[in-house]
C-alpha cells in the first residue's frame, strides 16, 4: 500500500517491515480488556468469538485441490452464504450488549450494510449456479474445465468482487470497523477483543472471499495454461496463486479509492448493484432455458 501511495510504510520492524503484523497482534495481546458496568458480560464477550469462529469455519467447504478440502458437501455454495450471512449476528450482538446508543446505533448501521449487499451477491451466485449447475464446491471447479465461467461472466464477476469488499467490510467500504472515525461503531465499548477479532477475521476474510472467487470464475486449482510444464507445478500452487492475484487487487482497491460516505455506500448497492444482480439473473435463465443449456 505504501509503494501505490508513494508514501513510506512500516519499515522499521523486521524485514521491510514484514514483522509489523506480528508487533501489531502482540500489542493488542497485551492491551487491558476492560467492559463497561452495564453491559450484558456473557453476550459482550460472546459476541467476538462467534464473530471470528464463522469466518474460521467458512474455510471449511473452499477446495484447494482435487480431494484438498475439509468438507465437501453437496450444498457447499449454500453453505458459504449462510455463513457469510450469519456474521452479521455478530455485530449486532456486539453493539447490542454494550448497552450503549453508539454502539447499537452502529451495529444497525453496519447490519444494514452487510445485508443489503448479500442479496445481491445470492443475485449473483444464482447467476453462477445457472450456468454451471452444482452447489458442491468441487463440481463447480471441475466444471470449469473447458472454459472459466469468469470468461463468459465477466461482468458478473466484477459485480461479484464490489458487493463481497462491501459484505466483508474491506477498504473503501470498511465503514463498520474504520480506525479514522471519531466513533468507531459497534466496537467503541471494547478496549481489546474486538479491536483484535477484527484483526483475526480480517486475517481470515481478507484470503477467503478471493478463495471464494477463484472457485466460482477463474477455474479454482488447474492451471492457468494447460501446458506440460504447467502440470508438473502441483494445483495447490495455482490455487495459491490465483488467490494471490485477487488479494492484490483487493489491497489496490483498498491504496487507491477512498472510503465512501455511508449514504453513498448504501445507494451504491441499493441503485446501482441490485438492479444491475437482478437484471444478470433474467436474460441469462431465460436464454440457458430457451437454448436448453442449462448444465
Amino acid at each position: 500500500m505504501a509503494f501505490v501511495q508513494r508514501r513510506k510504510g512500516p519499515d522499521v520492524v523486521g524485514s521491510f517491515g514484514l514483522l509489523q503484523p506480528l508487533a501489531d497482534g502482540f500489542k493488542l495481546i497485551l492491551k487491558e480488556p476492560i467492559s463497561p458496568s452495564s453491559a450484558n458480560f456473557s453476550l459482550f464477550r460472546m459476541a467476538p468469538v462467534a464473530t471470528f469462529m464463522l469466518s474460521l469455519v467458512a474455510w471449511a467447504v473452499v477446495p484447494f485441490d482435487y480431494g484438498m478440502v475439509l468438507s465437501d458437501p453437496n450444498i457447499g455454495l449454500l453453505y458459504l452464504f449462510a455463513i457469510s450471512s450469519l456474521g452479521v449476528y455478530g455485530i449486532i450482538i456486539a453493539g447490542w450488549s454494550s448497552k450503549t446508543k453508539y454502539a447499537f446505533l452502529g451495529a444497525l448501521r453496519s447490519a444494514a450494510q452487510m445485508v443489503s449487499y448479500e442479496v445481491s451477491i445470492g443475485l449473483i451466485l444464482i447467476t453462477v449456479l445457472i450456468c454451471v449447475g452444482p452447489c458442491n464446491s468441487s463440481e463447480i471447479v471441475m466444471a470449469q474445465k473447458q472454459i472459466w465461467s469468469g470468461i463468459p461472466l465477466f461482468p458478473v464477476l466484477v459485480m461479484f468482487l464490489i458487493p463481497r469488499l462491501a459484505e466483508t467490510n474491506r477498504a473503501p467500504s470498511d465503514l463498520p470497523e474504520a480506525e479514522a472515525e471519531s466513533v468507531a461503531g459497534y466496537n467503541v465499548e471494547y478496549a481489546r477483543d474486538a479491536i483484535l477479532n477484527s484483526s483475526l477475521r480480517s486475517t481470515e476474510l481478507h484470503p477467503y472471499s478471493p478463495g471464494l472467487c477463484t472457485s466460482l470464475f477463474p477455474g479454482g486449482w488447474p492451471p492457468i495454461l494447460d501446458l506440460p510444464i504447467s502440470k508438473k507445478i502441483p494445483c495447490s500452487i495455482w490455487f495459491s496463486i490465483k488467490v494471490l492475484l485477487f488479494l492484490f487487487l483487493y489491497i489496490w482497491v483498498r491504496a487507491a479509492f477512498p472510503r465512501y460516505r455511508y449514504d453513498q455506500l448504501m445507494g451504491l448497492g441499493r441503485k446501482v448493484f441490485l438492479p444491475l444482480s437482478l437484471a444478470r439473473v433474467v436474460p441469462v435463465s431465460g436464454v440457458s432455458v430457451t437454448f436448453r443449456w442449462l448444465p
